[in-house]
C-alpha cells in the first residue's frame, strides 16, 4: 500500500472526516504525512514538544495513552486506527496542558497533520477546516461521554448500586 492510499485510507476510517466529500479528503491527504514508530517509541508525552502543534491520527498498530495516577502508570486509552492523540496542542493549547503519554505498543504508522499546513487551507478551502474541527470536536466528546460512563460504572461499583454489583 502506497502512502497516499494508507493516508486515505485512515481518513476514511476516522471521525475526523465524517463530513467531507472525497475531493475535500483528498486535499486533506495532500498537506499530512506518515510517519513510522517502533514499539516502545513515544509520541506525544508531557514537557516534550517535539510534534507540538500536530495532530495524530493512528494508521496502523496498537498505540497506548497513559498518565501518571497517585505515582503509578495507569492506562488511559488503546487508540484503535482512525483515533486521534495531539488534540491539546493543535486546537492552540500549550504543551505544558500535555498530561498524556503515548507510546507506540507495536510497530505502528501515524498520520501527522501540522497545525500551519492546516490553517492554510483557511483561505481556499475554508470548509474542510470548519468539518474538520467539527470531527475534533465530535472525537473529543466520545472521549469524555467514555470517560463519565466508566465514572459512573465505578461510582456503582464502589456503592453497589446498579443492580450489577
Amino acid at each position: 500500500m502506497t502512502k497516499e492510499d494508507l493516508i486515505i485510507q485512515t481518513l476514511h476510517n476516522s471521525t475526523l472526516t465524517e463530513e467531507l466529500r472525497d475531493a475535500e479528503i483528498e486535499s486533506l491527504a495532500r498537506i499530512i504525512e506518515v510517519k513510522d514508530y517502533k514499539a516502545g517509541d513515544v509520541l506525544v508525552q508531557p514537557g516534550n514538544d517535539r510534534l507540538k502543534n500536530a495532530l495524530i491520527i493512528l494508521a496502523s498498530g496498537e498505540v497506548e495513552a497513559t498518565a501518571n495516577v497517585g505515582g503509578e502508570q495507569a492506562i488511559l486509552h488503546l487508540l484503535q486506527p482512525g483515533d486521534l492523540a495531539g488534540i491539546i496542542t493543535f486546537v492552540g493549547g500549550n504543551v505544558a496542558q500535555i498530561s498524556a503519554t503515548t507510546i507506540a505498543k507495536t510497530d505502528s504508522k501515524v498520520l501527522v497533520l501540522e497545525r500551519s499546513k492546516f490553517e492554510s487551507l483557511l483561505n481556499t478551502q475554508p470548509a474542510i477546516v470548519y468539518y474538520v474541527m467539527r470531527g475534533i470536536v465530535r472525537h473529543t466528546h466520545g472521549i469524555v461521554r467514555r470517560m463519565n460512563m466508566q465514572s459512573v460504572e465505578m461510582t456503582n461499583y464502589i456503592h453497589q448500586t446498579g443492580g450489577r454489583y
